[in-house]
């Protein structure tokens, strides 16, 4: 995911170039450093603060953005899965650049991207099985859906772009009509069944035509209740809680795919960034997706990402990619984008660290420093403090992997 080293595409006509490197993008570094921050800052555990501030508007909006939206619509925090998933399309042309240059051939290649899917997927459903009796099989960590889906965007990286747009345009318009064609809920359908309140149904769920992307009585929620009890399981899979769905791995290749667009625009430019371009990308998508949502056609719904949420969120990541690329690469503003860009190379390690590091510090912390060092700001800002403590050792860790070149790569 954090390779950046050059190739043309398609491979099999441009090859000879492959052996031809180029500069470091530090902008898709960056992006991605940006994303797992957002991620690891989970620690600082705004809506804590915000509960003990209700008047405040500041800390309301910074908890409503380290949040998931309950439904259709959309926060910052929101963006992190369709960023990391996104930016993996992106580092693909680079990725597939560097290993031809070793003397990669297309089956070799094709193997190893058999393998780093596996590994991903299995290491998503590890993660999500730390805190339960047996193994947690379920499909709907960002690792897994990536997993899932990285094989057909590694055999797209190898063909013509039209290829790219063939495949986003059959993927998404194919996925909606099969849920499109999936019978919605009837008038009487008891919500509280599959884990929906009638307050949060009459609040959130839809009427009419979009009705069928519904949260827990959907086509991928029936996939999914016959698919994860094939696993053997603590109990039966009825619904997830929050909606989030095994099939999502489909249309998340669909923001894959436009990463891989926006990888290639950037390596076809180079040294040069294609501005415009991802300016118009990003436009279009989100203009696409918002028009979709308020028609009814297919509301914008990261939860169960729907096709439309694919294009606005690509958009949102087309506009980012846009953001950094214009401070770094254009302005050549690199230095303050260190930070991010300790976390951004070694994006799997962060990932893990946030899962297996946090009760660890915050014991040491308690042990070493007592149990109320933290207060000394009040108790509402007490989460803050703590959190921000973890958050500084995480990237401190992240600082000495990156000192002696020590990158966790799947």
């Amino acid at each position: 995911m954090s390779t950046t080293v050059a190739v043309p595409q398609p491979v099999a006509v441009e090859a000879p170039a492959a052996r031809v490197a180029v500069p470091r993008n530090v902008a898709v570094d960056a992006y991605r450093g940006f994303v797992m921050l957002l991620m690891m800052a989970e620690v600082l555990r705004f809506s804590h603060v915000a509960e003990a501030f209700p008047t405040s508007w500041f800390w309301r909006l910074l908890a409503y953005n380290q949040t998931h939206v309950e439904w259709a619509g959309c926060s910052l925090h929101d963006l992190i899965q369709p960023s990391f998933s996104f930016l993996v399309g992106v580092a693909l042309p680079y990725s597939i650049a560097s290993r031809i240059a070793k003397g990669g051939t297309f089956w070799k290649l094709f193997l190893h991207a058999l393998w780093r899917a596996f590994a991903l997927a299995a290491l998503g459903i590890f993660l999500r099985s730390m805190h339960h009796n047996q193994t947690y099989f379920t499909m709907e960590d960002t690792l897994t859906q990536i997993g899932f889906g990285y094989p057909l965007l590694f055999v797209l990286g190898f063909r013509p772009p039209r290829w790219a747009w063939a495949a986003l345009g059959s993927i998404l318009g194919g996925y909606w009509l099969a849920w499109a064609l999936y019978p919605a809920a009837g008038p009487n359908f008891d919500w509280q069944s599959v884990g929906v309140s009638a307050a949060w149904s009459a609040q959130h769920n839809y009427t009419g035509f979009a009705a069928h992307w519904n949260k827990n009585y959907n086509l991928g929620t029936a996939f999914d209740q016959w698919f994860l009890n094939l696993f053997p399981r603590e109990q039966l899979f009825v619904y997830n809680e929050g909606g989030y769905l095994t099939l999502s791995f489909i249309p998340t290749l669909g923001t894959m795919i436009l990463g891989l667009i926006a990888g290639r625009w950037l390596r076809a430019t180079a040294p040069k960034i294609p501005m415009q371009r991802l300016l118009l990308a990003g436009a279009i998508g989100i203009g696409a997706g918002l028009l979709l949502h308020f028609t009814h056609i297919c509301p914008v719904v990261k939860r169960i990402w729907t096709p439309a949420w694919t294009l606005a969120s690509g958009g949102a990541c087309f506009l980012l990619l846009a953001a950094f690329s214009w401070v770094i690469e254009v302005k050549q503003h690199k230095r303050w984008a260190f930070f991010l860009v300790v976390i951004g190379m070694n994006s799997i390690a962060a990932y893990c660290i946030a899962h297996f590091m946090e009760q660890f510090l915050l014991s040491t912390f308690r042990i070493h420093l007592g149990p109320g060092f933290f207060y000394f700001l009040g108790t509402g800002l007490q989460p803050l403090l703590e959190g921000a403590a973890v958050l500084l050792s995480y990237w401190l860790v992240l600082l000495w992997m990156y000192r002696r070149k020590i990158f966790l790569r799947i």
